[in-house]
């Protein structure tokens, strides 16, 4: 994969319904299951999964109500993959660990406002859609578990949570066998990300991140700030970095950026929520830029504002790379093929 990204989107893409046979909406988190995952589960290596964080509309489509994460289905509707009580609102923060389980966030309301919204807890859910744990505040360090991103090592892994309630970012260091997921120790790495409510997108604070290992740098957009930020050393850090360091506040491009994923091209993808630096001439916009803090590209999943949330990449296969955008006007999700030459080196 080379060269921008609007100029490698195919004609040809799958779009595909988020919504469940309980009528959640507002998809937020998206994540593919990745290569050996464990087989005789529910879902399976390749799979694509979706978290909603708003309930149906005959029961109001209340923000921080949504229940449900669904296995996306090309041309059908999505299949329930799990359900938990009611007001959960699973958010951003979905994750896949290769050996058998799934992390995701919960932030729920008991009206829909931010005037009730709560810390939330983390989820800890098997490859056949029962929940076998949960992390709670005090035992995850967590306070609105926005969004997270993993950098998973198979037996062990660093998971990393963006906190919209306190402006925080929170490494979590956990093992994994076949009994669970186990979490031996919770860091705040960093903190003083811009938060407030909104509402309209209920709260705003830090949201995505991506991680690269190879320079131990963890990526944070910031949706108040209507900035990237970058956390050196995140993945051993034992001290708050505060926010670390500016790489991109780009007020023409960045419009309340929300999730976040490193491309296999190095470059970074954000989408933009448009809750913060709005502009109607470019609604619910992904963009591409470097590292460094150069921009590269964009392009619109959604003609009208606040469509964009949670992105992800999946594992190259076969000289393409599967790239996923969900559209949270629509209750959908979309799925590219993107070429990239490098796949299978």
């Amino acid at each position: 994969m080379a060269g921008e990204l609007t100029a490698l989107l195919p004609p040809s893409f799958v779009t595909s319904s988020t919504v469940p046979a309980n009528g959640d909406l507002n998809p937020y988190g998206v994540a593919f299951v990745p290569d050996g995952f464990p087989r005789f589960g529910t879902i399976a290596a390749g799979d694509l999964l979706v978290s909603n964080f708003n309930n149906a509309q005959s029961a109001g489509n209340l923000q921080g109500k949504g229940t449900t994460i669904v296995k996306i289905v090309p041309h059908a509707n999505p299949v329930t993959f799990f359900q938990g009580p009611a007001r959960l609102g699973l958010s951003t923060a979905l994750g896949v660990l290769r050996g058998g389980f799934v992390l995701v966030g919960s932030v729920p309301t008991k009206d829909g406002t931010s005037a009730t919204v709560q810390p939330g807890s983390l989820l800890v859910i098997n490859r056949s859609g029962s929940q076998i744990a949960e992390w709670t505040p005090a035992m995850a360090k967590i306070n609105g578990p926005w969004d997270l991103t993993i950098f998973d090592q198979g037996d062990h892994a660093k998971v990393f949570v963006s906190n919209v309630l306190d402006g925080t970012v929170t490494r979590l260091d956990v093992s994994v066998d076949d009994s669970g997921v186990h979490l031996n120790h919770a860091t705040k790495i960093a903190s003083g990300y811009t938060i407030r409510s909104d509402p309209a997108a209920l709260v705003l604070g830090p949201t995505g991140l991506a991680y690269d290992p190879q320079r131990d740098v963890l990526y944070v957009a910031s949706t108040a700030d209507n900035a990237i930020f970058a956390v050196f050393g995140a993945g051993n850090s034992q001290h708050d970095s505060s926010k670390g360091v500016l790489i991109y506040a780009d007020n023409t491009h960045l419009h309340g950026p929300l999730g976040m994923a490193l491309g296999p091209n190095g470059h970074l993808f954000v989408a933009n929520g448009d809750a913060v630096n709005a502009d109607p001439t470019q609604p619910s916009e992904i963009v591409e830029f470097t590292p460094q803090g150069s921009f590269v590209a964009q392009f619109s999943i959604d003609p009208a504002p606040d469509g964009g949330f949670g992105i992800a990449f999946a594992q190259p296969r076969h000289e393409f790379v599967r790239f996923a955008a969900v559209d949270d006007n629509t209750n959908t999700v979309t799925v590219w093929n993107l070429p990239f030459e490098n796949a299978g080196q």
